[in-house]
């Protein structure tokens, strides 16, 4: 049954789990934040993606509802994950803090710092992040940190608002990059593509974040100087625009597994 009605007060949560290899876990872990305990669905609640990765042991479950809802559904779902991973037994290359690793909550509409605030508490909240990670042809762990460091943010020459770090993934080393927006003031990042930056309001305020695009050339760029190619990469979840879209349209629709409708991503 669709929605007729949506508000614009919309926020998401990327809760990031220590489980990528058990499918049914991460699904069940999912369902929790869109059904109570008697199985009624939430009509406002969606998950739109679910991003899991083998090697990593980890997953990202994009949860998006109305600001004053997403607390609730986001805890069901943490109680989900705590009641369902064992994490005696978990193994993954990637550190994780417990069976529920990361809760950043992010404002998607005319949504303000403080309400986001409110939900996720002592997590807080911030301009949206995104991932993007590229997979280098090398098994060389010391040339991918090297490209790592290269485009971090905090490098004087690196790109802005992003963070990294260097994995084995796949017989092969991935460059892990945590994309962040940041308040664009002045407006000098604006939306120019030439310059490798995107643009986005909330509450009148201008973000940009580096677009995956620019990313990819950027670590290709750094890779072709030590003699090896780029093999892949993974855009987690979404754009901040696609988060938005895609968040309007499932609540609308009254879709809560939005993410079968895109086939998901499970490597």
């Amino acid at each position: 049954m669709s929605s007729t009605k949506v508000g614009f007060r919309l926020a998401a949560c990327l809760l990031n789990i220590s489980e990528a290899r058990k499918k049914d876990i991460v699904e069940k872990i999912a369902k929790a934040a869109l059904h109570d305990d008697n199985g009624q669905k939430h009509s406002q609640a969606t998950v739109l993606n679910i991003f899991s990765d083998y090697d990593y042991n980890r997953s990202v479950i994009t949860i998006a509802a109305p600001i004053d809802m997403l607390g609730n559904y986001v805890i069901a779902a943490c109680t989900e994950a705590f009641r369902s991973i064992d994490m005696a037994i978990q193994e993954g290359i990637h550190p994780c803090l417990g069976a529920v690793d990361l809760v950043p909550i992010y404002p998607l509409l005319d949504v303000g710092m403080e309400e986001c605030g409110k939900v996720a508490q002592s997590v807080g909240a911030s301009p949206y992040v995104m991932n993007c990670n590229v997979t280098i042809d090398t098994q060389d762990m010391a040339t991918g940190k090297d490209i790592a460091r290269a485009i971090r943010g905090s490098n004087t020459r690196g790109l802005k608002g992003v963070q990294t770090m260097a994995f084995p993934h796949n017989g092969k080393i991935e460059i892990a990059c945590n994309v962040e927006s940041f308040e664009d003031q002045d407006n000098i990042m604006t939306a120019h593509e030439d310059f490798g930056y995107i643009s986005y309001c909330v509450l009148g305020k201008t973000f940009s974040y580096v677009s995956p695009q620019s990313i990819e050339a950027q670590i290709k760029k750094l890779a072709s100087n030590y003699g090896i190619n780029t093999a892949r990469t993974a855009l987690v979840g979404f754009t901040p625009e696609e988060c938005k879209h895609c968040a309007t349209y499932a609540l609308k629709k009254g879709i809560g597994e939005f993410w079968r409708m895109r086939g998901g991503m499970f490597m």
